[in-house]
């Protein structure tokens, strides 16, 4: 059921999916550009529509009230920002307690513009060993791009680097709050 609302949801919404996952049980997924809330609709659309069940982390706010149950349903796992802890190491330690998972990321961290990305989820994936499958919407070609994985090879700044790179020529919603 979920599969075919995210199809008809891609459907009438003009979107289309340009390449594809890879086969694996394991991976962190990049997700850019990040600027506004319609990127969750399109985000879940995709997922759905894939078929795919994922993870992702999100600040705790937004776990509240009754939205909170269906976030968590959706797979969302709440983050308290306010509370410094190694959450690399966690989401490590999550890694290998699980034969599959998938995790999505938002580099960016927020919606707002920012020059520079957290790289958590580098440091997630170079840790438990999977790969990063960069993923784009790009709102001018209503596309949700899929990219090959991305191993990391544990010189974070080249790498990410190399990771943003592949997000240039892409459109966000907002143009203005991205720098590729």
């Amino acid at each position: 059921m979920s599969r075919w609302l995210g199809r008809s949801a891609f459907t009438v919404g003009g979107w289309q999916f340009s390449g594809s996952l890879p086969d694996i049980p394991k991976f962190v997924v990049s997700v850019a550009p990040h600027t506004s809330n319609w990127d969750f609709f399109v985000g879940i659309a995709a997922v759905f529509a894939l078929g795919l069940r994922i993870s992702f982390l999100g600040k705790d706010s937004i776990f509240r009230g009754p939205q909170g149950l269906i976030l968590r349903w959706l797979g969302g796992i709440p983050v308290d920002r306010s509370v410094s802890r190694d959450r690399v190491s966690e989401m490590v330690e999550v890694f290998g307690e699980h034969a599959r998972l998938v995790v999505g990321v938002t580099p960016e961290g927020t919606r707002k513009r920012v020059t520079e990305w957290k790289t958590g989820f580098y440091h997630v994936a170079r840790g438990a060993g999977v790969p990063i499958v960069p993923v784009a919407f790009d709102y001018a070609k209503k596309t949700v791009m899929l990219m090959n994985p991305f191993y990391p090879t544990g010189d974070a700044d080249g790498d990410v680097a190399k990771l943003r790179a592949l997000y240039s020529g892409v459109t966000a919603r907002h143009p203005e709050n991205f720098v590729p």
